[in-house]
């Protein structure tokens, strides 16, 4: 069934087309949550809010946009209501090292495999640290893969703005992940 009939049908109250919705969003909505939390508890108590919002929401659901990006809409802003009252409950995420500790005492094959989750660690890890509006963009674009449009409709940012924080974020990015690489390099 398609999409916007899977909406109609939900906003009258069915609830199996809106199960549907769920189970086509399910994954990405996840994955926009653990990108902010690393956690998957958090993800998925998270997640299981946005679509509970979107469900009693639904009815003011106008097809302007499509179903994703107002979803998005709702998933962008309880995302960052949750990690403003983490910040302020002083909430520390604990860290975990057993990625690195494991790749250097696997064998060569796995090695490789834990050097390339070491790296996207890395890269996790740094995009975490950067301000909320630079790591939400590029969760959307490069993680979940939202188009430019959908970006500017869910951030409700022109285009252009898009585009300069896109390229800001990623330069920020980049410069963090080198200057971490180049930060152990020198390190014994």
């Amino acid at each position: 069934m398609e999409e916007h009939e899977l909406v109609r049908r939900s906003q009258d109250g069915d609830r199996e087309a809106f199960t549907a919705l769920v189970r086509n969003y399910q994954a990405k909505v996840h994955s926009l949550a653990y990108g902010f939390t690393r956690n998957d508890a958090q993800a998925d108590d998270l997640a299981q809010d946005i679509f509970l919002k979107a469900w009693l929401g639904l009815s003011k659901f106008r097809f302007r946009s499509g179903f994703g990006t107002w979803l998005y809409r709702i998933a962008v802003n309880h995302v960052k209501d949750h990690l403003r009252k983490r910040a302020s409950s002083r909430e520390i995420p604990l860290q975990e090292d057993s990625v690195r500790a494991a790749s250097r005492t696997a064998p060569p094959a796995d090695r490789e495999a834990g050097e390339k989750e070491r790296r996207a660690e890395l890269v996790r890890d740094c995009l975490a640290g950067l301000p909320e509006k630079f790591r939400m963009i590029l969760t959307l674009r490069d993680v979940q893969g939202l188009s430019y449009e959908d970006l500017s409709r869910t951030l409700r940012l022109s285009a252009g703005t898009v585009d300069s924080r896109l390229f800001r974020a990623r330069k920020m990015l980049r410069r963090r992940v080198e200057s971490r690489i180049s930060g152990e390099r020198r390190s014994p």
